[in-house]
């Protein structure tokens, strides 16, 4: 089987994709034009969400190897951040010290980072058909700044989808270690460092957990749920088989346990994404 048949049953699968991902955001808010544009990416757009210490990084650092091994271009990208704007941005809004931040200002933050990497990095990767991971993207938004801080969910939409310019993903991986938040706070935390967001308490992330696994209700074509396994193996072959949709060569290794046992060795989880 060669790259080129296989990139193009790929795009196919992509299409298909982003066209139930425009339909969807068609039926839920999301500007028309947001809709359009997305269905004319050239690239594959997928994000992965959930709760803090979920262990996204791991999942996109192993996915981008492979997807690099079968020859994409990939673009592992953080939120906020990925730029040299949004990097500042981030330093901002995640500080410890600023605690005195106003919720309104933290959504605002958030949004110019997004506006940002989605001009300068996210739209001309997927123009030149790209593949781009994205760690966290306007799901967080949600999540973060609706359920948890308790802003008016139809403005944060309308700024979200202000900031995306019509960057919809076509697959969004919720890492789920399900309701109670304090098992993910321990491991994102288990190094002494806790920035702003994650100082801000069990309850609160909690609500934030809660409201990832409403969305997937709510975005059923774009949103996976993938619950975190004792082997992060086992979580590896469970975000494959999310995918499976958007890369035709992805269902034959689902079988294979030792290609997912490479997670396993720890090497993924030390990778930062890419910073612009």
């Amino acid at each position: 089987m060669t790259f080129g048949t296989t990139q193009d049953q790929d795009n196919a699968a992509a299409a298909n994709a982003a066209n139930a991902a425009g339909a969807a955001c068609a039926e839920t808010n999301t500007t028309g034009a947001a809709c359009a544009e997305t269905n004319a990416s050239r690239g594959i757009f997928i994000t992965f969400e959930g709760g803090e210490g979920a262990g996204k990084s791991t999942h996109i650092n192993f996915l981008a190897e492979v997807l690099e091994e079968h020859g994409y271009e990939v673009l592992r990208l953080r939120e906020p951040g990925g730029t040299v704007i949004g990097e500042k941005l981030r330093e901002i809004v995640l500080d410890a010290a600023h605690q005195e931040m106003s919720h309104e200002a933290e959504l605002l933050i958030y949004e110019a980072a997004r506006a940002q990497i989605v001009a300068e990095v996210i739209k001309p990767a997927l123009e030149r058909g790209a593949v781009v991971l994205c760690d966290r993207f306007f799901d967080s938004t949600l999540a973060y700044q609706v359920y948890g801080r308790g802003l008016d969910a139809t403005f944060v939409k309308q700024v979200n989808d202000f900031a995306v310019q019509g960057a919809i993903p076509q697959r969004t991986i919720v890492l789920s270690c399900g309701r109670a938040a304090r098992c993910g706070l321990e491991r994102a935390t288990k190094h002494g460092v806790t920035d702003r967001l994650e100082s801000a308490g069990e309850d609160f992330h909690t609500r934030v957990n809660e409201a990832f696994l409403e969305l997937a209700k709510d975005y059923p074509e774009r949103i996976r749920v993938v619950e975190s396994q004792d082997l992060k193996s086992q979580t590896a072959c469970a975000v494959f088989a999310a995918l499976k949709d958007l890369f035709t060569w992805i269902s034959p290794l689902l079988d294979d346990k030792d290609f997912f046992a490479r997670v396993d060795t720890g090497r993924y989880g030390n990778k930062h994404c890419d910073e612009g």
